[in-house]
């Protein structure tokens, strides 16, 4: 499991992203069990995530709503198969409009570039 935290900051939220090897939606309930066992992530307001399996693409907003397909699409592009990516938020009092997708793109290509 990679974890990059503090990467994206903007009034007042934060955002973190981490990702690893991942083939079904139950390998992503346990990727996410782990991750929260640190309480940090625990109590985050969003922990959005995106996988593409050989079956078919699986993606849960979180109350992010949007965010998860954002995450979907740029695994897409990639080709990136099998690994899970989650994009974590903790609020910070002002919502963000549309800026919050794009965070979500730049957690995300973050995260691949650090993969290469």
């Amino acid at each position: 499991m990679r974890i990059l935290e503090n990467i994206i900051s903007d009034r007042g939220s934060k955002y973190a992203v981490s990702g690893g090897p991942c083939a079904s939606e139950e390998e992503a309930k346990a990727f996410l069990k782990e991750l929260k066992r640190n309480k940090k992530f625990a109590k985050a307001t969003h922990n959005t995530w995106g996988l593409l399996t050989g079956d078919a693409p699986i993606k849960n907003d979180d109350g992010e709503s949007g965010a998860g397909m954002v995450i979907l699409r740029m695994l897409e592009r990639e080709g990136l198969k099998d690994h899970i990516i989650v994009v974590t938020r903790w609020f910070g009092g002002k919502h963000l409009g549309g800026d919050r997708f794009r965070h979500v793109q730049d957690a995300v290509r973050t995260y691949l570039e650090s993969m290469e």
